[in-house]
């Protein structure tokens, strides 16, 4: 059975501050096959890479407690994560090259159109996931090649029909919700599970013996490791 693409949630984070060009660096260096990130929209349209719609460590009062689509670029670029910069999207891009696989979560507002732009523009290995499937329903309209991904918590009676929904590759699956029913399904559809987040190596072997196509995880070290095994 083929080994699972090991993609590195937000990069190498236990090494590095979380969706920062240094953990996204690391993780190259560590062997990942995939980074996963997370973008938001600032009010002159760039694509910043941070998890939370409300960045922590504001650089001076009056930017504290703001969300992302409220500052412009250049006040994000203010911010420290842990001393790191907040990066772009295209930051991020250029840094990695295509050594890796980008699986760029949608967040926020206004995130389809300018992210599926700026991943073509790139021309490397890309996909586009989402909790908000609205989001990519957009970038199919957009972006009809790019590959696509949908974000589940749930099992659903039909676990296949949010990707169906909006022509989704990847169902981004929580690794508690992963059986060899759910896998089987899915690549009898042509489609893709990517289970997360994985960082037991309990879990890694169990998961990567269903024959999941990918583990998101906090440890590429560790899951490399158990996948030698």
């Amino acid at each position: 059975m083929p080994q699972p693409e090991l993609i590195a949630h937000r990069g190498a984070n236990r090494e590095c501050p979380e969706n920062t060009l240094a953990a996204f660096r690391r993780a190259v260096a560590l062997g990942a096959d995939g980074v996963e990130l997370d973008v938001h929209r600032t009010t002159d349209g760039v694509l910043v890479v941070h998890h939370d719609a409300v960045p922590h460590e504001a650089p001076v009062p009056e930017l504290a407690g703001r969300p992302l689509h409220e500052l412009s670029s250049a006040q994000v670029a203010a911010f420290r994560v842990r001393g790191e910069p907040i990066p772009t999207l295209a930051q991020v891009l250029d840094a990695v090259g295509g050594a890796v696989t980008v699986y760029c979560e949608l967040k926020g507002p206004g995130t389809a159109e300018g992210g599926c732009a700026l991943l073509a523009a790139h021309g490397a290995r890309h996909a586009v996931h989402a909790f908000d499937h609205r989001q990519i329903a957009a970038a199919r309209a957009i972006a009809p090649s790019l590959p696509r991904g949908v974000l589940e918590v749930s099992y659903h009676l039909d676990p296949l029909a949010g990707a169906a929904s909006v022509g989704a590759r990847d169902i981004w699956q929580d690794c508690t919700m992963i059986d060899a029913e759910l896998v089987r399904a899915a690549h009898a559809a042509r489609m893709r599970v990517i289970a997360w987040t994985v960082d037991t190596p309990d879990d890694i072997a169990a998961l990567a013996a269903l024959g999941v196509d990918a583990l998101c995880t906090n440890d590429v070290a560790l899951a490399r490791q158990v996948l030698r095994r």
